[in-house]
């Protein structure tokens, strides 16, 4: 673009024009041409400087301050060529107004990414950033924002309304994630600059975090493809980046390398997210191991949703990313050991604070469990994948292995080409011990698990029902023992004396029910027997076979069972024959008599 400007003008004001034109009009002629092919800000900015020199007044604003700085210092427009020189009323406007408000610093900021080695040589850059991170660190309304003061009120539409006359403003939301929006504008090493100064005036890891966690979903699509259908569209962060896929790659890692590393502070989600994102992009190993260790920390907080990780490899091998899932479970066995998690130690005492430090792994295997109920049914998982994910967790973990056990029976669904062998294998994960009632139930009747674990199930199954018998025999005791009690201290309240009667007889019912229960599988635990007794050739056979299964307990009940019996018949014998002895006597008597 050409200027046709008067020398005397621009040499009353610019130290380099004069220098310009002095080398320029060494041939005498009256017209000279200058090339300013370098000056800050281009043709707009040196016809806002050419203005100036003619005497035209200047609107600042911070979106042309920054341009007119810069550009000024590169003419040398310093106050020896002209009081109040361009150079000093761009650097007050600065000073005085723009670094003053979050609004005018984000766009003098926002300006200074066109002219970074000039506002850089000027600490522009630097006193935008500073001013930002400390209007970020401290409440809102102390900086100059537009707010309800006495005298304004709120129109239908949120503008600011002072005297019944609209102010332009909007009164802002003062919560902790304000600024997100607007830094999330900034380009990524401006954006890094930001958030370290913010880190050094001590600003919260969990707003760091969050602002993490916008920047990241406005630049990756990939992060914004697995919201739940119960979040509002508001709530969504709209993607306006057309970035390539290794800029993407590049904003991930750096994300990632920004990301405080404390349990809690990111949002596991999010976490979950960008891991995949991660995977999709072929980001660095560093990067998807560092997330996986992230997620680890804090596995507790997962919901089976966020484990279910797709296979992005070529080979396709199973549905589901399960070596990726075993790797995060092993990254917080290791954080919970190292935070002093629970033992069994711990467990067997049952002490109060061991099982509260139980509780995030219990969390954990119950977490576990249900993924592997999910993936169970791919026919490409391998056996030594379930077996060894499963055996990952520690067994103190489970109080009960209904879920583990759910988890193996879809598993032998869908495998039924499994070998014997691989079938006992496979349920040697779980504890016929730690079987509910229910699932016992269950198992006694499945004809995909193993004759031995069969036989195992239905053996506690009997035990769990003797107990909770003897455990109902006890309450029923105690109800009988404490009725004068209650009675003595019952008084005018008969409704709690009716109701503990309601309840014993409750308790007979179920009972009865349970003996009954108990009687059929005595009946079936005998059937078995004889069987097994047929096929093993007399009681040779069963002792091996109770060998075999671990039943020495079931044996010497048994046994018991058959020594007492024995005992009864032996001592109905001897009172017959003393009953036959005293007849005869009597008899003798008789004839004698």
């Amino acid at each position: 673009m050409s200027f046709h400007l008067h020398k005397l003008l621009l040499l009353s004001r610019r130290g380099l024009i004069q220098r310009l034109i002095d080398e320029g009009s060494g041939d005498g002629e009256e017209g000279c041409v200058i090339n300013l092919s370098d000056i800050p800000g281009g043709a707009e900015a040196f016809e806002l400087v050419a203005k100036f020199c003619y005497g035209v007044k200047l609107e600042l604003t911070a979106s042309n301050v920054v341009c007119l700085r810069c550009a000024a210092e590169h003419l040398q427009m310093q106050e020896e060529y002209g009081k109040v020189n361009l150079i000093s009323q761009s650097e007050d406007f600065l000073n005085q107004v723009v670094l003053r408000s979050w609004k005018d610093s984000m766009k003098a900021l926002q300006t200074c990414e066109d002219l970074l080695p000039y506002a850089e040589e000027l600490n522009i850059v630097k006193r935008c950033i500073e001013s930002l991170a400390v209007k970020a660190c401290t409440d809102p309304n102390l900086f100059g924002w537009p707010m309800l003061a006495q005298g304004a009120v709120q129109s239908s539409g949120g503008i600011v309304l002072r005297n019944g006359i609209s102010t332009g403003t909007r009164p802002i939301n003062a919560s902790s994630d304000w600024w997100y929006e607007d830094v999330s504008s900034l380009s990524l090493p401006l954006y890094k600059r930001l958030i370290s100064v913010m880190e050094s005036q001590g600003i919260k890891q969990e707003t760091i975090a969050g602002s993490l966690s916008h920047y990241a979903k406005r630049y990756l699509p990939g992060l914004n493809r697995r919201h739940s259908l119960r979040e509002s569209s508001g709530c969504l962060v709209p993607v306006v980046s057309s970035l390539s896929e290794e800029e993407q790659k590049h904003l991930l890692e750096e994300i990632d390398s920004l990301l405080p590393m404390q349990k809690g502070v990111t949002s596991t989600k999010f976490l979950f997210g960008l891991l995949r994102t991660a995977m999709i992009l072929k980001a660095s190993q560093s990067c998807i191991s560092n997330l996986e260790r992230r997620i680890g920390m804090q596995l507790d907080q997962a919901v089976l949703e966020d484990l279910l990780i797709p296979n992005f490899s070529y080979s396709m091998e199973t549905l589901y990313n399960v070596e990726c899932v075993h790797r995060i479970l092993e990254h917080f066995l290791a954080f919970d050991q190292g935070t002093g998690g629970a033992s069994p130690c711990s467990v067997d005492d049952g002490q109060l604070m061991g099982l509260s430090s139980l509780t995030p792994i219990m969390m954990v295997a119950k977490l576990i469990d249900g993924y592997l109920a999910e993936v169970a049914p791919d026919v490409n998982l391998k056996l030594p994948k379930f077996q060894s994910l499963a055996a990952a967790a520690p067994d103190y973990a489970r109080p009960l292995d209904d879920n583990l056990y759910r988890a193996i029976d879809i598993y032998l669904k869908a495998h039924p080409w499994l070998t014997d062998s691989e079938r006992e294998l496979l349920c040697r994960l779980m504890d016929c011990q730690k079987l509910s009632l229910e699932a016992c139930t269950h198992a006694a009747q499945n004809e995909k698990l193993p004759l031995r674990v069969v036989v195992q199930v239905l053996f506690f199954e009997q035990l769990l029902l003797i107990t909770s018998i003897a455990g109902c025999f006890l309450v029923s005791d105690n109800l009988e023992g404490s009725r004068p009690l209650r009675s003595a201290f019952a008084g005018s309240n008969e409704g709690g004396w009716t109701s503990a009667v309601r309840e014993n007889q409750v308790l007979k019912v179920d009972m009865d029910n349970m003996r009954m229960h108990v009687s059929e599988l005595e009946k079936e635990c005998s059937n078995m027997r004889q069987e097994i007794e047929k096929l093993g050739k007399g009681s040779s056979a069963w002792s091996s076979v109770s060998k075999k299964f671990g039943f020495k307990i079931k044996s010497q009940m048994c046994s018991a069972q058959d020594d007492s019996v024995n005992d009864q018949n032996s001592g109905k014998l001897k009172v017959e024959r003393l009953k036959d002895g005293h007849g005869k006597h009597k008899k003798n008597l008789s004839v004698d008599g």
